[in-house]
């Protein structure tokens, strides 16, 4: 069996909001990854799979969490990692890209303007591009999740999962039928500012959004993979909008609660049982995944919370 250099998070239960509520809410900590975030499981797929075919460089264009989770699988696998990262990505976030060995080059204002310029640099150089979100390679990975908490815990009624360009979702969705899950509700978060699946989902087709205005900027992707809501048509979803603040308060209870500092794209998720406990009314037993992120610069999450 390979090593991976993913983990087998484990799941905790809440406690604090079985005594508030009760209910039985239990937290998938991908936020305890190596690179803080769900990322990795993904990006390990695909890397393993391109390298066995005989690529060696690999372009992704990231506000922050897939470029570096890739940047850390291509250290690991000794192989170029160049990351297009929007002007909105934080220096923060692209230091700690950079300290992983990757090259980071700025490029456009919002995602999708990197995302075309990594597209051109890849056919360029010869190299692979890695979407953050919109691969089936990063979806068998991501699937890896589900099949881990099925080995964890009894099925759940309900699983909370944070989208923004859909590839969570996608692995989730695809890890639940695996592993006949197919009855479980499915809640989906996301931030007012970045509600592409939303707006998709009640429209029944895919919407582009005219602009990205959220804090939680691992949600930013103007629109979701077409995947993602061919596969939401085969489950009971219950696509949900929260604001920034609620996001960010629900982050920093998640700290007080778990000692875990995670994004507000991750809080989101979180904000559910902690502030719409109405939206779980039918459900006893609830899965969060906590999907974590490594964009937590303590300062400028609390500035923005004050």
């Amino acid at each position: 069996m390979r090593h991976k250099f993913y983990l087998e998070t484990p799941i905790y239960q809440s406690h604090k909001l079985f005594n508030e509520q009760p209910k039985n809410v239990f937290y998938k900590m991908d936020c305890y990854q190596p690179t803080n975030s769900f990322k990795i499981r993904g990006m390990e797929e695909l890397c393993r799979h391109h390298i066995g075919e005989g690529k060696t460089k690999f372009v992704s264009s990231s506000g922050g969490n897939a470029g570096y989770s890739l940047a850390y699988v291509g250290k690991q696998l000794g192989v170029s990692v160049k990351v297009v990262v929007p002007s909105t990505t934080t220096k923060f976030m692209i230091d700690k890209i950079k300290d992983l060995g990757a090259k980071v080059e700025v490029h456009g204002n919002v995602w999708d303007e990197a995302h075309q310029y990594a597209l051109k640099s890849a056919a360029q150089e010869d190299a692979v591009y890695v979407s953050p979100f919109d691969d089936p390679l990063l979806w068998k990975g991501h699937a890896s999740i589900i099949d881990e908490c099925a080995q964890q815990m009894e099925q759940p009624d309900t699983v909370i999962v944070s989208v923004g360009g859909g590839g969570l979702l996608c692995g989730v969705l695809e890890g639940m039928k695996k592993n006949g899950w197919t009855n479980t509700q499915v809640i989906t978060t996301e931030t007012t500012g970045a509600a592409s699946f939303y707006e998709s989902y009640q429209a029944n087709k895919i919407v582009e959004l005219k602009e990205i205005k959220t804090i939680a900027t691992s949600l930013g992707a103007k629109k979701i993979t077409t995947k993602a809501l061919e596969l939401a048509k085969e489950f009971t979803i219950k696509p949900v909008k929260v604001s920034d603040a609620t996001a960010l308060k629900a982050s920093f209870d998640f700290l007080n609660e778990k000692s875990v500092l995670v994004e507000p794209a991750c809080g989101a998720a979180i904000s559910v049982p902690y502030f719409h406990p109405e939206l779980l009314a039918e459900s006893n037993n609830i899965l969060v995944i906590v999907c974590g992120g490594a964009n937590t610069e303590f300062n400028y999450l609390y500035q923005h919370f004050k």
